[in-house]
């Protein structure tokens, strides 16, 4: 398993483990590789989409960008906003949380202090994926449930 920052030429890859999800009726709708790579790989609010890839094929990835005035996730200006994307078939295997290691380390260098996951209500592996990861639920929303998590400061160790 190998973990590494996502690429442009990733973005093919990255669309298949989203419609992966979608498939197992995860995730409301399909992706193509022109979404991803302007969602995850280009936003000028990125800071930090990291792959995981076993075998030579991506299997999941994390991203987490900055909220930004009006952004379409209704996120407070400045927080991090974080998704992340493992394929039915590669979950329960620790990927997740081997992801989060880097993004959280990243939320920190970026001086973040709250981080959201806005997950389907109805998502039952993502809210107990962010739930084991430290995130709570902090507001109301339609078919979702806004998670959020409070940055630890930096131990300066790696």
């Amino acid at each position: 398993m190998v973990l590494r920052a996502a690429q442009s030429t990733d973005a093919v890859q990255m669309a298949d483990v989203q419609n992966a999800i979608y498939r197992a009726g995860l995730r409301p709708s399909p992706v193509d590789a022109e979404l991803v790579r302007e969602r995850y790989l280009d936003s000028a609010h990125r800071i930090a989409c990291t792959v995981v890839e076993q075998n030579g094929r991506i299997v999941g990835f994390q991203s987490l960008i900055r909220a930004w005035p009006g952004n379409p996730y209704g996120v407070t200006e400045g927080w991090g906003v974080i998704g992340t994307h493992i394929r039915p078939d590669a979950g329960r295997r620790g990927l997740g949380r081997r992801l989060f290691s880097v993004s959280l380390t990243a939320a920190q260098y970026a001086g973040l202090r709250h981080i959201d996951a806005t997950i389907g209500a109805d998502n039952a592996p993502a809210l107990a994926y962010y739930s084991a990861m430290g995130f709570a639920p902090y507001r109301e929303g339609s078919d979702s449930i806004p998670h959020r998590l409070e940055v630890p400061p930096s131990t300066g160790v790696s």
